[in-house]
């Protein structure tokens, strides 16, 4: 592993880079598409690659990694009071660098496509729930306006059932 850390702010379309030594001496900032991204990065001997951990950020870490590099993932709001000036993204790929390099700094494990699938499907499920929750509430409030009173709980769903048929 040589002594370079390269920060990465990932976007939809462009990626701004910014390499450092360890000791902070700057050795580039580059502003490259995802394609220029990827041979950029295979081009680079072994360094430490540091993002935010974004909506993207596991996948292109699983990508970076088959190039030999360790890869480092950062909570956005630890990087957010290193930016220097106005935000944006060269500011922030500087910040990120910056944020990696304290010897107190948190990351995040990047995930693998198991563990990423595993939370979406986890999310669904919840979203589900609650989705259920809202509609089971909101019929029970129609019929209220309608007189009949159910106690709250998905237990009490057939009586909400049994409710509004009578309601027709």
């Amino acid at each position: 592993m040589n002594d370079t850390m390269i920060g990465v702010d990932l976007a939809k379309s462009v990626f701004v880079l910014h390499g450092a030594s360890m000791l902070g001496e700057v050795k580039f900032r580059k502003k490259l598409s995802r394609s220029q991204f990827l041979k950029f990065i295979a081009d680079q001997a072994p360094a430490v690659v540091v993002m935010e951990a974004c909506g993207s950020a596991h996948y292109w870490a699983r990508q970076v990694v088959e190039f030999g590099h360790e890869v480092k993932l950062i909570a956005p709001q630890y990087v957010r009071p290193f930016v220097k000036r106005q935000k944006n993204d060269a500011a922030d790929a500087e910040a990120i660098v910056i944020a990696a390099q304290r010897p107190e700094m948190r990351f995040v494990e990047p995930r693998s496509q198991w563990q990423q699938a595993r939370a979406v499907l986890f999310r669904a499920r919840e979203r589900l729930v609650r989705q259920r929750t809202e509609l089971v509430n909101a019929l029970r409030a129609v019929l209220y306006e309608y007189g009949h009173t159910i106690p709250q709980g998905i237990v009490h769903l057939k009586r909400i059932e049994v409710a509004s048929r009578r309601a027709r």
